[in-house]
């Protein structure tokens, strides 16, 4: 562990020279100084990395230094030594936003748990994550090998993801690329288990997991049945990693009482995963029963504009007539939610808001080289997440929603995968242009490279003719035309992708949460 300089401000330092000794013995440089005078000095002099200030000093008190110490040395940890246990000096010290506050006699332990806290907890969080997860490995490996069920799959996804976060916050990039090839052999292996058993699930509905029509039913149902008034909010392609993230910042406000993960369909694109989410409905079945209501992929309209009434016939079939209000942007723009004019929420049973504006964030990202330098990869991408969410006014909304008896529901659609390798794939005019699946009459694919699914309904899925079959990208792969093949591997490489297979676009989240009292 690298050493740190310390400077320690106290009008009777001879008294602790013991505990000086005590830290000098530890490897540690320490600087006295009996005076704030003289320790602002000290600090114009020399860089420090932590200092022990004195409450109680003749001349400048500990309080008055404070901002003096703050505007020469900003970012060094500033801990708080004094004999008073007044609550006044307690809080002025807080908000002045000392790192620490240390009440004497201290003892050098305590010194030195502040000195590990402040300076080296960064260095410790690294090494201690890294030792962990090297330990675990091998057992997530082994768990990968032998999943055997959906319920395994979405267990390894979880795990999967907290690792990452966990390595992202200790800043392991050693950990982090391991942590990638580890990501990708569980997509391998899950991409094997889906062209095994996805078409299962719809054989016997009881045998799979929840998927995007049963969730509104499961989940969303039990809260409007008891009497809740509910936000619903759908934020369109969001990892459950992504989710991780915004539920810390969420987290002083929110108390999360039940989080879930549910199986997005394929094809993880809006126009099938959320179509089929509101309306309860396989796409297949969409477009029979309500086929004034489905768009197909030929159409020119938009692909989602009937989601309200797809949710509103949903709820109908259900037998429900819960009042109900739809929005949906990639801002709270044009909304009486974006000022906070809540009473409409109140009266209604059930309010849904679509927010896209990380689908958005993810279809920028081969198109804008800024956002190429901003998210490089898929951990740049959660801090990238992170950033936006925090400064947004979807934040600020949730923030204010807090002071209502609102039972809030987070969910999305699909989640997203940066892609790596491209795959060849040959098709018609009228063949489907996503990077992740296509659709058409006229493929010409290698079999050991795509999931294919030559019989669409078996999957529940239209066909646009009776030839046309779907085939989907699995792991970090990406369908490309042969057709300046070369170019276009190169300029949509890296990007993040949905509408295939791997854990990050089908195991999603679906969580239920409380405004904190």
């Amino acid at each position: 562990m690298a050493s740190a300089k310390i400077l320690w401000v106290d009008d009777e330092i001879e008294l602790l020279r013991p505990h000086v000794l005590f830290l000098e013995k530890k490897g540690y440089q320490v600087t006295t100084a009996t005076n704030a005078d003289d320790a602002l000095d000290e600090v114009e002099r020399e860089p420090f990395d932590i200092v022990f200030l004195d409450e109680n000093m003749p001349g400048l008190t500990g309080l008055e230094a404070l901002s003096h110490f703050k505007r020469l040395a900003p970012t060094v940890p500033i801990v708080m030594v004094t004999k008073s246990e007044e609550e006044d000096i307690m809080d002025r010290a807080v908000g002045a936003k000392i790192a620490d506050y240390l009440i004497k006699p201290v003892n050098p332990n305590q010194i030195l748990i502040s000195i590990k806290k402040h300076v080296h907890e960064r260095e410790l969080v690294s090494v201690g994550t890294t030792s962990a997860y090297q330990m675990n490995y091998l057992q997530i490996g082994d768990r990968i090998n032998s999943a055997a069920t959906w319920e395994d799959w979405q267990a390894i996804h979880l795990q999967l993801s907290e690792w990452r976060l966990s390595l992202l916050s200790a800043n392991a990039p050693e950990m982090l690329e391991l942590h990638s090839q580890l990501q990708q052999q569980a997509n391998v292996a899950f991409s094997k288990y889906i062209r095994r058993n996805y078409a299962s699930w719809f054989k016997d509905l009881g045998s799979g997991p929840v998927t995007s029509p049963r969730v509104l039913r499961e989940y969303l149902l039990p809260y409007l049945d008891a009497g809740e008034r509910v936000l619903l909010l759908v934020i369109d392609n969001l990892r459950f990693d992504q989710w991780r993230m915004l539920r810390e910042l969420l987290s002083a406000t929110w108390r999360v009482e039940q989080e879930r993960t549910y199986y997005s369909i394929l094809p993880t694109v809006t126009h099938y995963a959320r179509n089929a989410l509101f309306a309860g409905l396989m796409p297949l079945e969409i477009s029979q029963i309500l086929p004034d209501l489905w768009v197909g992929e030929q159409d020119e309209e938009g692909k989602n504009i009937y989601e309200a009434e797809l949710l509103k016939r949903n709820l109908q079939r259900m037998g429900r007539n819960y009042t109900m209000q739809y929005y949906k942007g990639a801002t709270l723009d044009g909304t009486p939610l974006k000022e906070g004019d809540f009473q409409q929420l109140l009266e209604t049973d059930l309010t849904v808001v679509v927010y896209n504006f990380i689908d958005m964030l993810s279809h920028a990202r081969h198109d804008m080289q800024i956002m190429k330098q901003l998210a490089n990869d898929a951990h740049a991408y959660l801090s990238l997440t992170q950033s936006w969410f925090k400064h947004s006014d979807l934040f600020v909304f949730l923030e204010k929603l807090r002071n209502y008896p609102v039972r809030l529901l987070i969910t999305t659609d699909h989640g997203s995968i940066q892609v790596k390798k491209a795959i060849k794939v040959v098709g018609d005019r009228e063949t489907s242009t996503n990077m992740r699946y296509k659709l058409g009459k006229s493929l010409s694919y290698n079999d050991r490279e795509v999931f294919a699914c030559i019989n669409p309904a078996e999957v529940h899925l239209p066909q646009s003719s009776m030839s046309a079959r779907y085939i989907f990208a699995t792991a970090n792969d990406y369908l490309i035309y042969p057709n300046n093949f070369n170019n276009y591997a190169r300029m949509f490489k890296d990007s993040f992708q949905h509408g295939g297979v791997s854990l990050e676009e089908m195991i999603i989240p679906f969580v239920s949460l409380r405004a904190q009292k």
